[in-house]
Order: structure tokens, then C-alpha cells, then sequence
């Protein structure tokens, strides 16, 4: 009884948290029984389970500890040896011999040895066994009693054992990590060290995350290069502990990439998905992985060759081969894979119909049938669905623009009542957000009483998005029209409150960094934001080697300048630039570049990090290299080696292949990128050579705009006119060279007079790459030369995002552009809008004036 008590109360002490799959270990019959063990040669002589229980049954008088654990090793060797599909374990359970076999185990647990005891549990619960069953609860007891003795491969796998029970945070799982943090220099094997790390990632401190990072990278070198499992396993450490460690993953990366020609459709799926939380976008892994993932979709007959491979057929393996190569694939593959997923709807279990409602959401399928398909089948499966599931059941049918009125009710009432009763802060942020995106969102007291009831347990993440709740709420609420709602101003209060709070007591860096990376929004920005940039400052003696992209990425994303805080940064990243990946140069040097901090020490920052760059060009993912570059270009940095690796015919080769399988969104944004880089090279170096190959996307990409004018410019060009004389002496949106758009132009004579447009005109480049300033006809032409002393004057209003939140200064990306717009022959006038909108501008004569001062006056 105190053993069984002992282990109830470890249940009752064990986290509930789903434990990510794993393949399992082979276990081997105990070795050391007497080579005339007869019984113990007809067990290892059975083909299969009957015939294994019918020999335990003839014998169950005779079985010794030996023979009961070969025979529960083989059950579990059979089963495993077997397709999922076809795996017979439930019958198994069910055989009376395998009861037998189970009492045998029970009464012989003392006279296990130590490893017999782990290897008993692990094939018991490989077979189904309960966690309740008494046989396991008894092992488990046992094992904790003998923990001290155990070897490492041993507690290894009985570490893994507790995490299929969800135990990852037990005080038995504590006692492992404990032993596992003194005797981590033992371990001489991958895969003992890749279990362990997966077993105790909720519970190792930063102190064992960074010892057993640092031992993964030495083991891996010494493995097998075929055993895939165990750099996946690292990884998936790295994502349970969010914590990258990018010289390790570029590692695992390798040794992934390598083996992705023996990769089932499953073991491909989990890596993409590992990869995609660690925000990993490797170019060859994903280039491979959808080049294995198409020859498994062409050549489903050989799929069958392999007896631990399912058919692309079957519901489970279909959807991670949807949700995995979807998203990657090409126009004629999506079709093709939509034309499957409509044939196989009917045989999707409820998680299969999220799963692939979630990847059409991603891909931005508009396939009516296919989504009216999918839909119908999570209609009739939401009594299956737990609260988080619900919730994104929701949210992907709102994404999808899916319509249906009675369905949107029917899951606002299963929301709300999963809200009501919840008691865990996750499920209720997230069923928050996902009621307030319903159509016409109302919020009750009750809803927002339950909101108030877990804040004290929620992240900043989760305040934010309680704040974006209210914020919707208030826009759909009736009575906002009249007075703001007693309710929604309580609630807001207590949002700044908590979030003001876990700011001020925050004591550890990483966790703080983990909390801000992705937050915005304007209740952030307006309320927290300042205190977010001081809790850094304050945990700046934090940051290491390892922190540092992290830290930088905060700042970047914050738009605040703060000078102590940057240059610590900076010098923190010049003492340690040796340690640093050489990835992690692009995320140190963007918040300098984007907030246009310049100091004499950023300037060594750059120079020692476009030193510690340059010997690895060649590894760069090409997406990322540009992304680098750009942000090098807006800080005025141009590496001649960098610029030169980009604009090669093969670097771009590999840069369009990998576009392909990003997201469209990232996809554009690094097409922009490379265009202003383009830009930027041609403009500021030529002396590298580098042609401009824009003129088409550029084209397109104006065509898309919606080349709108705001009330401001309307109001500037009004003024613009009267100061110059005339409406028709000031252009607006004018579109330079090399494709900028100025918010309006004029042109000066040698006496300072504006001068009039006659004719519509427009900019091009020559083919020599002179600009040339060209009209519809040859002598519309020679009207728009300028007159020899003339000037042509670009005046840019200047919002808001031009302009870090704390700063006067324009950001580098304003900067750059005046560069441009200078070397393209404009007299650059900027107008900030907090001139423009200030006090002392209030009336239409103190613009104008303002106006004439910024245009007349002589330059300095």
C-alpha cells in the first residue's frame, strides 16, 4: 500500500500536458537464462502472439522472471514489426493469456533486475497497458526505489516511459533530471542523450538546457549519420524548451537532409512542423523534403516495399502529406492534392478535418466544394473537439470566409460554455479571441468575469490579446456610440494593471524575450511599451551569446530607441562575436540599422560583423542573405563580397528555387527586399557592375497599389500651389527612376521661380543606365530638360512610421531614400509631421510660410 499510495500521489502531482511522439526503443529478451531453457526456446521459436500466449498458458507454472519478460518483449516486437493500421494490441490486452502474463510480471517485479524492471514497463505501455493498471503503477514504484542504481540508458528509457504517461513534470521526472544533471558526462550515446532531452525539457534549467546542448553537438559527430531519430529528437528539445540554439540546428539540419531519402511522410511532417515553431526556414531541407514528399506521392506502389511505411492513401498519412507539402507545392500538386483530399473527406476522423481545414486556410484555397466538404464534417464533430480545438475550429472557418449562421451560433455556444468552466489561462485567452472574431461580437459580464478571474495567472502575450478583445468589443457594442461601458474600462484597467506588474517583477531574461518577440498592437504600444524597453534594460546583464538575435529581434520590433540598452548590445555583441553564429549577424545588426542608431561603436559592430560574415556566405540560406544585405544597405554598408555573392546567376538560381516553397507573404517581402537592394547597389556602387533587372516587377507591383492620397498630401499639394504659384507648378505621386514614388515635385529656375508642367511627363532609364527625363514626343522632350541652373525638388511628407516612437530622427529606411533621391538629381524637402501638425503650423498661413522657407531657401 505505500508504494501504491507513493505513486498515486505522483499522478496527482503530474502535469497533463500531450507528450510528442517518438518510435520506440527495440527491447531485447534477458540474455541470461541457461541454454537448455526449454520454454524459453519455444517462446523465442513463436511466429506470433497466439502462439506466444498459448505457450505461456501451457507453461504458466514454469515461467520465471526471464521467460516473462522475453515474452512480453516479443509481444511488443510483433506488434511493432506490423503497420499501424494493422497493429492487433487492443485484441492482445483482451487474449486471457496476456492477463496471465501480467499477474506472472506483477508477482515477480522483486526479483527483476534493474534493467528487466524499465524494459517491463516500456513494453507494457508500448502495448497499450493503462497507466491505472496496477502491473504499471507497481513498476513505476519500483523503478523510483531503485533510481539511485539505475544506468543511464536505463533511466533513459525510463524517463521516456513517464512521458508517455504525461509525467514530464513529476517529482519522479524531477528526480531523473537531477541525477541526469550530475552524471550528464557518462552519456557516450546519442540516443541515450536525445531521450533524456526530450523527456526532461519542461523541467531542466537553463544551467542543463545549455550542458545538454552542449553535449548533443559533440555526440552527434560521433553517431551513426543514419540514425535520423536522434538529431530530430534534438530539435524537438530546442522547440519544447524555445530555446535555438542555430549552430546545433544547422547541424541537425545537415544530418536531416541527408537522410531525407529514407524519411517516411511522417518523419518528414514532424521535422517541417519542429521547423516551422523554431521560425527555422532551412532552403535545402525544405527543397528536399518536398522532393521526397512528391516522389512518395508518385510512387505509391513502392510505398508498399516498406513494412514500416503507410500509404499516402490512408486518412492519417494523407493528412500530414496535405498539411506538409500544400503549403510548398506548386499550382498543378495543390490541385492535384485538393483533388485527394475531396475523395478521401468521408474517412477523416475529426483532428484529420481540422488538420486539413487549418493547411487550406494556409494555402488560400478557394476550392467551394473541397471547404464545403470539410466544414460539413467539422459541423457534425464538434462534440468531439476539447476547448483549444473548438476554438480553432472557429477561427479556421472564419479565415476560410466560410458562411453559415448556424454554425457560427451553435459554436459560440460551445465556446462560451468551455469558457465558463475552463480553469487553465491558455483556454480562455484563446476562446476569448477566437468569440470576439465572431460576427457581431457582444461580450456578456459573465464572459468578462471569467476574463478578469485568470489574469493574474496570464502572460503579457495573453493580456495583449485580451486588450484586442476589448478593443472589438467596444467597436460592436451599441452603447460605446454614447459612453464607454462601465464594464470594458474595469476590465482595460486591469489589463494595464497586471501588465504593469509582471513587467516590474520580471527577473529573467529569456523568459521576458520569449513574451515580447511577437507582441503589437495599440494597447501594447500605448500602455506597456516603455516599461517593456526598461525591464530590458534592467535584465541587460542577461544577455549572452546565445540571447543576443533574441534581444536584438525586441528591440528592432519595439521601434524605441534607447541609447543605454543599444549600446550595451552592441558592446555585449563585439566582446562575443566569435561565439556568435554567423546566422545570427543579420537579427544583431537590424534594430541599428532600422532605428538609425549610429555611434562610433556601431560602426566597429558592423565592421567586425561583416568580417565574422563573409567566410560563410556560401552557408547562408539565400533568403536570408538578402534580408542581411538590405539591412547592411540601410546603415550604408556595402560588402563587396556580399553584394557580388547575391547578384551571381547561381545564388539566384537558388533564391527563386526557394521562394517557391515559402509562404506568400514571405515570398513578397523577400522579393521587395532584393529589389531595393537592387536599387540600392545600382544607385550607391556602381562600380560593382550590378545590372537593374526590377523594371518589370516594379511595374507590376505599382500596378497592385492603390495609389491613394491621403487628406494630408491633399491639403500639401492645396498649399503647394498657391506657395509656387499655380496647382499645376506641383506634381503628385511622381515616379522617379528606379521606381520611388515622391509625394509631390517641382522644378526651380537659376532665379528661384517655380516652373510650370506643360505636358505630362515621366522618368526613364537609358540603356547606358543614364536617368533621362522623358515626354510623350520629341519636343515635349526638349521642353522638360531643365534650363541650365534649374532644380527639380522632391517634397515627402513624413508619417509616423517614418520615425521611431521616442525620436525625432528618421529611420534608415527614410534616410536611404533621401540617399537615392539625391544621387537621382532631387533637392530633398522632408516634412515631419509633427512640424506639419504642431502648434505653431494651426493655420493656413503659417503652412504656406513654412512651405516657402523649406522650398526657397538656399540649401546649406
Amino acid at each position: 500500500m505505500l508504494r501504491l499510495s507513493r505513486y498515486l500521489r505522483l499522478r496527482l502531482l503530474s502535469s497533463h500536458s500531450p507528450c510528442a511522439g517518438r518510435r520506440p526503443l527495440r527491447v531485447s529478451p534477458t540474455a541470461a537464462s541457461p541454454r537448455d531453457d526449454q520454454v524459453l526456446s519455444q517462446l523465442e521459436g513463436c511466429s506470433g502472439e497466439e502462439q506466444l500466449l498459448e505457450v505461456v498458458g501451457r507453461h504458466k507454472a514454469k515461467l520465471s522472471v526471464e521467460h516473462v519478460g522475453c515474452a512480453m518483449g516479443l509481444l511488443w516486437q510483433f506488434q511493432r514489426d506490423k503497420p499501424q493500421m494493422l497493429r492487433t494490441t487492443e485484441a492482445v490486452r483482451a487474449h486471457p493469456q496476456f492477463l496471465t502474463l501480467r499477474v506472472l510480471a506483477e508477482n515477480k517485479i522483486s526479483l527483476m533486475d534493474d534493467a528487466t524492471v524499465v524494459d517491463m514497463l516500456y513494453n507494457a505501455l508500448r502495448l497499450n497497458v493503462e497507466p491505472h493498471d496496477s502491473l504499471i503503477q507497481q513498476l513505476v514504484t519500483e523503478a523510483w526505489n531503485r533510481l539511485d542504481r539505475f544506468e543511464m540508458a536505463t533511466l533513459s528509457k525510463l524517463s521516456t516511459c513517464l512521458s508517455d504517461q504525461y509525467l514530464q513534470t513529476s517529482p519522479l521526472m524531477g528526480d531523473i533530471t537531477q541525477i541526469l544533471s550530475q552524471k550528464l558526462h557518462l552519456i557516450d550515446d546519442a540516443r541515450v542523450l536525445t531521450n533524456f532531452m526530450i523527456s526532461v525539457a519542461t523541467l531542466a534549467s537553463p544551467q542543463l538546457r545549455d550542458a545538454l546542448i552542449g553535449k548533443a553537438d559533440v555526440l552527434l559527430d560521433s553517431m551513426d549519420d543514419s540514425k535520423y531519430n536522434n538529431p530530430r529528437r534534438v530539435v524537438q528539445f530546442m522547440r519544447n524548451c524555445k530555446h535555438a540554439d542555430r549552430g546545433l540546428l544547422e547541424k541537425c539540419n545537415r544530418l536531416l537532409v541527408r537522410n531525407l531519402p529514407a524519411m517516411r511522410i511522417e518523419d518528414i511532417s514532424m521535422v517541417t512542423g519542429l521547423y516551422q515553431t523554431l521560425q527555422f526556414n532551412k532552403c535545402d531541407f525544405r527543397l528536399g523534403s518536398r522532393e521526397r514528399l512528391l516522389e512518395l506521392l508518385d510512387n505509391d506502389a513502392a510505398e508498399h516495399t516498406h513494412a514500416h511505411t503507410h500509404t499516402h492513401t490512408e486518412p492519417a498519412v494523407f493528412t500530414k502529406l496535405f498539411a506538409t507539402l500544400a503549403p510548398m507545392a506548386s499550382t498543378h500538386t495543390r490541385d492535384r492534392l485538393e483533388a485527394m483530399a475531396l475523395l478521401l473527406a468521408d474517412e477523416l476522423s475529426s483532428q484529420q478535418a481540422l488538420a486539413v481545414a487549418e493547411t487550406l486556410e494556409e494555402i488560400q484555397c478557394r476550392n467551394p466544394q473541397l471547404i464545403n466538404k470539410i466544414a460539413s464534417i467539422l459541423h457534425k464533430s464538434l462534440d468531439q473537439y476539447r476547448p483549444v480545438e473548438i476554438a480553432r475550429v472557429a477561427q479556421v472557418l472564419l479565415l476560410l470566409h466560410y458562411q453559415s449562421p448556424d454554425l457560427y451560433s451553435r459554436l459560440r455556444a460551445i465556446m462560451l460554455r468551455y469558457l465558463h468552466s475552463s480553469v487553465f489561462p491558455y483556454e480562455v485567452t484563446m476562446l476569448t479571441r477566437v468569440l470576439s472574431m465572431l460576427p457581431s461580437p457582444r461580450a456578456d459580464e459573465s464572459m468578462l468575469a471569467r476574463v478578469e478571474a485568470v489574469l493574474p495567472q496570464c502572460t503579457i502575450n495573453d493580456l495583449n490579446t485580451y486588450a484586442l478583445a476589448v478593443a472589438k468589443w467596444l467597436r460592436h457594442d451599441p452603447t460605446y456610440l454614447h459612453s464607454t461601458p462601465s464594464r470594458y474600462v474595469r476590465l482595460l484597467q486591469s489589463l494595464n494593471r497586471y501588465g504593469h506588474e509582471r513587467l516590474r517583477l520580471a527577473d529573467r531574461l529569456e523568459e521576458l524575450l520569449d513574451e515580447l518577440r511577437y507582441l503589437s498592437g495599440e494597447w501594447y504600444e500605448d500602455m506597456l511599451l516603455e516599461d517593456a524597453v526598461a525591464a530590458c534594460r534592467r535584465l541587460s546583464h542577461q544577455i549572452t551569446p546565445g540571447n543576443l538575435p533574441d534581444m536584438a529581434v525586441v528591440i528592432t520590433r519595439t521601434n524605441y530607441v534607447c541609447p543605454a540598452l543599444l549600446d550595451h548590445l552592441a558592446k555585449v555583441a563585439l566582446e562575443n562575436i566569435e561565439e556568435v553564429h554567423f546566422s545570427g549577424t543579420y537579427a544583431i545588426l537590424l534594430p541599428f540599422a532600422v532605428l538609425n542608431y549610429d555611434t562610433p561603436l556601431v560602426d566597429e559592430l558592423f565592421n567586425a560583423c561583416i568580417q565574422h560574415l563573409i567566410p560563410h556566405i556560401g552557408s547562408f540560406d539565400p533568403h536570408l542573405l538578402v534580408l542581411l544585405a538590405y539591412a547592411l544597405a540601410l546603415a550604408d554598408y556595402f560588402p563587396e563580397e556580399v553584394i557580388k555573392e547575391i547578384f551571381s546567376v547561381d545564388f539566384l538560381a537558388r533564391l527563386d528555387s526557394q521562394l517557391e516553397t515559402l509562404p506568400d507573404a514571405l515570398n513578397m517581402r523577400i522579393r521587395l527586399r532584393l529589389m531595393e537592394l537592387n536599387r540600392a547597389v545600382c544607385l550607391e556602387c556602381p562600380e560593382y557592375q550590378v545590372p537593374w533587372f526590377h523594371d518589370r516587377f516594379c511595374r507590376q507591383h505599382q500596378r497592385r497599389g492603390n495609389g491613394s492620397v491621403t487628406p494630408v498630401q491633399q491639403q500639401i499639394h492645396k498649399m503647394l500651389g498657391e506657395v509656387l504659384g499655380g496647382i499645376n507648378c506641383a506634381r503628385v505621386s511622381v515616379t522617379t527612376p528606379y521606381y520611388y514614388t515622391v509625394d509631390f515635385e517641382c522644378v526651380l529656375d537659376r532665379q528661384g521661380q517655380a516652373v510650370p508642367y506643360t505636358a505630362p511627363t515621366h522618368l526613364h532609364i537609358r540603356e547606358n543606365g543614364k536617368v533621362q527625363w522623358e515626354t510623350q514626343t520629341p519636343e515635349q522632350e526638349r521642353l522638360a530638360e531643365l534650363p541650365p541652373g534649374a532644380q527639380r525638388i522632391a517634397v515627402d511628407f513624413l508619417g509616423p512610421k517614418s520615425f521611431c516612437r521616442n525620436s525625432r530622427l528618421p529611420k534608415g529606411e527614410i534616410l536611404m531614400r533621401r540617399r537615392h533621391l539625391e544621387i537621382l538629381g532631387y533637392r530633398v524637402i522632408q516634412i515631419p509631421h509633427f512640424e506639419w501638425n504642431s502648434m505653431e503650423l494651426s493655420t493656413p498661413d503659417a503652412w504656406k510660410q513654412y512651405l516657402k522657407k523649406r522650398i526657397f531657401q538656399a540649401p546649406p
